[in-house]
Parts: structure tokens; sequence; C-alpha cells
């Protein structure tokens, strides 16, 4: 398995986006983080189908550093229960694989 993974979460606001872009990012958690919307989500939520507007972060990372980014965005984030999905990656340029794992730190001791 390739050492990279895709990790998302949504925000209800851009600027929550943002945040959590920029602490991923500068705590080497994750080499890039892409903030993408408004996007349309519908979903069912205390026995309820809601229908909200929100912001999609992909963060790209080493699958090692999974749990440390799980751990970030739960601290950061201000849903009850935010999504955290982590997608491996099968297939990825060399160019682009050497440079995620040369700018993500390893995992910290």
């Amino acid at each position: 398995m390739l050492d990279a993974f895709q990790v998302m979460t949504t925000t209800d606001t851009p600027e929550l986006a943002r945040r959590l872009a920029a602490l991923l990012v500068q705590s080497r958690l994750a080499a890039c983080v892409q903030v993408i919307g408004p996007i349309t989500s519908t979903y069912w939520w205390e026995g309820q189908v809601e229908e909200a507007q929100e912001w999609l972060c992909l963060a790209k990372t080493r699958a090692e550093r999974f749990a440390e980014i799980e751990q970030c965005i739960r601290e950061h984030h201000s849903y009850d229960v935010p999504e955290i999905i982590a997608v491996p990656v099968s297939d990825i340029s060399a160019p682009y694989l050497q440079w995620l794992q040369d700018t993500v730190s390893a995992v910290s001791s």
C-alpha cells in the first residue's frame, strides 16, 4: 500500500474550513488541504433529514498520520460528530508522492 491518504471533513463555515486547513498544513500533518464550497449536504440527524450548506476540506497526507489528523479535527471542529473519512490512495504520480512524503513530518513520538 502507498503511504498516502486523502482525508475528508466538512465544516459549517468557510472560516472554520480555512482554520482547519491552515492548522493541518502548518503542523505538517498534511501537505495540502483544499477547501471546496459551498456545497449542499443532505443527511440524517437526530431522526430527521436535514440539509445544510457546508465546506469540504480535502487533506493530502501520509497514511501513518491519520490518527493525529483525526484527533486534530475533533479538537478544533464545531460539530458533535464531524465527518472524518480517510481514503487510501491507490495510484499517485511519483513526484507528487515524494513531495507529499517530504512535506508531511513523520509520526511524532
